[in-house]
Order: C-alpha cells, then structure tokens, then sequence
C-alpha cells in the first residue's frame, strides 16, 4: 500500500490527512484538523499526526497546501509566524519527497480529478470540461471567499503545471454607471489610489459594496444591517477579528426578499461574473474555468442566474468563445486537501524517472 500525506495550511486552522493510492484513486485514510496558532512549528505538528497510527506505513511523498506565496520551496505563512523551506521540513518529517504549494495554485492539480459530488456545472448547455482529451488545454480556476484568488494550469510534460496569478488585482473596470458610482465611493471611503477587481468582486467587496448602499438608500440608518454594517466597517478598518459577517448578512437578507440586500447581491453578481469573463480570455481556459472559494457552494443557485453568466459571456466580439469554456462550480469544502494529495500523487509518479 503507498501512503501520501497531503496537508491544508491556514493561518487559523491546519488540516492534515493520509490517502491510499487505491487502483489509480485516492482513497482517504485518516484526516485531522489542528488549531495552527497552538503549535511552535508545522514539523511538530506533522509528526504528531504522523505518529498517531505508528503501524501504519509512513508516507514518502506529501504535498501542503500554504497559505503565502511560495518561492524556491520556502514561505513566510500568512498569519502565522512559520517560515517554512520543503527540503528542511521534508526532512525532519521523514519524507523523500514533499511540495509546498501555495493553497489556491494547488487546486489546478485537483481539478482533472474532481468527482460528480465535488463540482456542480454552472451551464446545462457548456460542454463538459477537457480533462480526457489527449491535446490537454488549459484549465483555469477562480474562487471568491474573503479574498479573491486566482491559478492557471498548463499542460506539461508530466501533467498540469500551476501558475500561480494576481489577475484579481487587475484595474477594477466599471461597466455601468452603478458601478462607477461604486468605484468612486470605493477610492473615497477606504482611502484607494487604485481600485482592483478584488475590492469588489470577493466576498469582502460585498460587503463593501453593501456598506454603499446602505449609505447611499438608507442615510438614517435605518435599514436593519446599518448597525452590523457599522460595526464590520469599524472592525475592518482596524483589522479586528471578531466582526458580523456583513457578506453573509446581506446575501442571506437577500435570499429573504430585502430590496436593498438583493440589489447589493445582483450588483456583485454581475460583477463577479464580468471578472470571471475576464479571467477566461485571459488565459484561455478552453479545458475548464472553476469557481471556488467560500461563496460558491453557498451561492451555487446564483451563480446559475442569468445576472452572472450573461456578464460572464457579454465580451463583444469574444463572446462566442466564451461560450465554448466549460464552467464548473467547487462545492467540496475540502477541495484544497484532495489537491494537495493529488499534487503528492503525481511527485510519486514522477520519482522513478527523476531518480
């Protein structure tokens, strides 16, 4: 039996796990979370999830998945203290092999792999994704949560290479005048030179562009998430932890039938979806384009609305070719730990030849 650790680094939680490579699959054996801040170091924590089940065959090739941008092996991990390097961590853990990958790159290494209840398709009409072909395209991924992350995938001699990419900090480009309104209160209320697309189409540019709205329909502050509004607004500014989840606040007032709070959601739709549209001719994803992140399993039926995929497809003269990308949503919360376990499968199967 061949054993691969696979990991999921965040600055508030740590997820380690084992799979079995199980007749070409991988089959989970063993998962724990970890409280990331309750540990000196990540090699200690690997090696208490290591020595749990002693008997069992100890893995030789891992892949964690880490918050931070990783360069040469080595990361500074975000909200952490760890500065992490592969080879140093590698062995102290007891590993041939192990990759650090940053933890929204890492996903493009699991996209091929993604079963029927891990991904939902956004069109019934788009072809399915070109994961089979023998001509492998690009495949793409793009995930909304606190933040707005992207990744491409290329093929390459031995599978997808990932690419890591800050194509969410691109100029934000209003398309209608709501939008520009927006961008304007954006550079005046939080103090911007610039605006990039990440202010506004992530989960925190819903909740600023719900904080607009409620400035801008509601000035007595009535309406009732001006208080939480407030109170997310003054915990964002100073960078406070604890603070009411303003995006989730004013997407579920939505689903509820509030005017204004399903304004605010449609005018992030469609943003979100433009952004998406973007991102596909940006990298001609003709294998797939991937929507993870937080938001998307809780706003799958959204994100099947015309408001988002009619911005995703509006590209003028580019339109028909976005027509053609297959469109896939990310409902699998552990998506990031099955990609890192995907990544230490193909370092397994490349060990032979590099050897």
């Amino acid at each position: 039996m061949t054993t691969l650790l696979a990991g999921d680094i965040g600055g508030t939680k740590t997820l380690l796990a084992t799979y079995r490579l199980q007749a070409g699959r991988l089959e989970l054996l063993r998962r724990q979370r970890y409280p990331s801040g309750a540990w000196a170091d990540l090699a200690a924590m690997v090696a208490h999830f290591l020595a749990i089940e002693p008997d069992q065959e100890p893995p030789r090739h891992g892949c964690l998945a880490v918050a931070g941008p990783v360069v040469d092996g080595q990361v500074k991990v975000t909200n952490l203290p760890w500065r992490l390097d592969q080879h140093h961590l590698a062995a102290a853990c007891g590993l041939e092999v192990l990759e650090l990958v940053n933890d929204f790159a890492v996903l493009i290494y699991g996209l091929p792999h993604l079963a029927a209840d891990q991904q939902q398709p956004l069109r019934p009409d788009a072809p399915p994704p070109a994961i089979d072909s023998p001509q492998l395209a690009p495949l793409a991924v793009l995930g909304a949560g606190t933040g707005l992350g992207a990744a491409i995938g290329v093929p390459g001699p031995s599978g997808l290479v990932a690419l890591a990419s800050e194509a969410a900090h691109a100029e934000f480009a209003p398309r209608n005048e709501a939008e520009w309104r927006l961008k304007q209160w954006l550079l005046s209320a939080l103090g911007l030179e610039r605006v990039s697309v990440e202010r506004v189409a992530s989960g925190t540019g819903l909740g600023h562009l719900s904080r607009w709205l409620l400035e801008e329909q509601d000035p007595a502050a009535a309406h009732p998430l001006a208080a939480p509004a407030r109170l997310w607004s003054e915990a964002e500014a100073e960078g406070l932890p604890d603070r009411p989840d303003l995006p989730a606040l004013m997407a579920a007032a939505a689903l509820q039938g509030d005017p204004l709070a399903s304004e605010a959601l449609q005018l992030w739709l469609g943003a979100y979806g433009s952004a998406a549209g973007d991102f596909a001719l940006q990298c001609l994803c003709r294998g797939g384009l991937w929507l993870g992140g937080g938001t998307a399993p809780k706003l799958l039926h959204q994100l099947r609305s015309p408001v988002f995929l009619e911005a995703f497809g509006a590209k003028g003269r580019l339109s028909p070719l976005l027509e053609a990308i297959p469109l896939q949503a990310i409902i699998d919360p552990d998506v990031g730990l099955f990609s890192a376990a995907c990544r230490a499968r193909m370092l397994l199967e490349a060990a032979p030849a590099s050897a």
